[in-house]
């Protein structure tokens, strides 16, 4: 019986070696899974911190894509009013050229029609001296006086 007990005590004492190991083990396993969560969380709180700096670089990026948006089409109805006016003035230009150039031609119909006239004035003068000087030779006056004054006059 002594052999029974003692053989009882081996067996105790295996089983708490036994026991005592696998508590060991499960107590490693558990400090091992507490520092995986605890990275694991930390992971997480980076993680989280990124995905709200993105969330909010994403906000500030949308509402900078919404004023650009904006602008463009501010611009662009600037552009559109500017290309009318440029076609405005275009055709003003295009209109006052014309008026120019006519301008111009009657301008220089106006100046051949100005040397017409002073060769014509000229050639009237010409031919109002010669007729003068004729009436002058024909009756010439003798005291001076003006041929068509009273008492000069031819046959009074």
């Amino acid at each position: 019986m002594k052999k029974v007990l003692l053989e009882m005590e081996d067996q105790k004492n295996s089983y708490e070696q036994k026991a005592k190991e696998s508590l060991q083990k499960v107590l490693e396993e558990k400090m091992n899974a507490e520092q995986q969560l605890q990275s694991t969380q930390r992971s997480l709180a980076l993680a989280e911190q990124k995905c709200e700096e993105w969330r909010s670089q994403y906000e500030a990026l949308k509402e900078d894509w919404r004023t650009l948006g904006t602008q463009h089409r501010e611009l662009e109805s600037q552009l559109h009013v500017l290309q009318s006016k440029l076609q405005g003035a275009d055709s003003r230009d295009l209109q006052m050229n014309q008026a120019l150039r006519f301008l111009e031609n009657e301008h220089q119909e106006l100046q051949a029609k100005i040397e017409c006239l002073q060769g014509d004035r000229d050639l009237c003068s010409l031919d109002t001296q010669d007729l003068q000087e004729a009436v002058w030779a024909m009756a010439p006056n003798v005291d001076g006086g003006d041929c068509c004054s009273a008492g000069s006059v031819p046959g009074q």
